[in-house]
């Protein structure tokens, strides 16, 4: 049998082993098919000096689910009420899943958000009008923002990639998660759609980072 001592030693590493785990542990996030608009074509897309409205805030400070949504056209189909996320930025990008480009006609690789180079357009839709994008279709790669101080203290660099373990009837380890560091950021994994559905994987789910 454990002495005292020797119990009260187990508890301690349990214990520290827990805090441990409580420090890696990540939000997973869902991100369904959505779009982000420069100035330029949100205008062109709502109206002159047009600006978007926010209909519910996304866990990055700042970014927020708008209520505007646009018709996403490929050459062999098209998805309606595509989701605006805000603020704008200073290019247009579409990211939709694998599943999604068989509907459009469209096969968007995997990309890091603002990476467009030779990635696929697409034509968007809006109530006063359309403008046809020559890139910026892309199926976000899996990523993790992650907050400058939680990466000092983990060793972890900005670009680098990480695995991330997920409970559950399919457990699974997800490899290449994208490490995307900020003093912006909010501790937040993102997943799209495939992923989220192959795995068994609902938002406000918890990973573990493996390091």
């Amino acid at each position: 049998m454990l002495g005292q001592r020797d119990l009260d030693e187990v508890v301690k590493r349990v214990i520290e082993k827990v805090k441990a785990q409580k420090l890696r542990e990540v939000v997973i996030n869902v991100s369904a098919r959505h779009v982000h608009l420069s100035q330029e074509h949100l205008e062109v897309l709502f109206g002159k000096g047009y600006k978007l409205t926010p209909l519910r805030e996304l866990m990055q400070p700042g970014e927020f689910a708008a209520k505007e949504t646009v018709i996403v056209v490929g050459p062999k189909g098209i998805i309606q009420n595509v989701r605006v996320l805000g603020p704008v930025r200073k290019k247009t990008q579409v990211e939709i899943s694998k599943t999604d480009g068989y509907t459009l006609g469209i096969d968007p690789p995997v990309r890091d958000s603002g990476n467009h180079e030779g990635t696929p357009g697409c034509v968007l839709v809006g109530p006063m009008g359309g403008v046809r994008i020559e890139k910026g279709v892309i199926a976000a790669m899996r990523h993790i923002h992650i907050p400058d101080w939680f990466a000092a203290e983990n060793g972890i660099q900005d670009r680098s990639f990480l695995k991330v373990l997920v409970e559950g009837e399919r457990k699974i380890i997800f490899d290449k998660v994208l490490a995307r560091v900020s003093p912006n950021f909010v501790l937040e994994m993102h997943v799209d759609t495939d992923e989220a559905n192959a795995s068994g994987i609902k938002s406000g789910e918890r990973g573990f980072i493996l390091l």
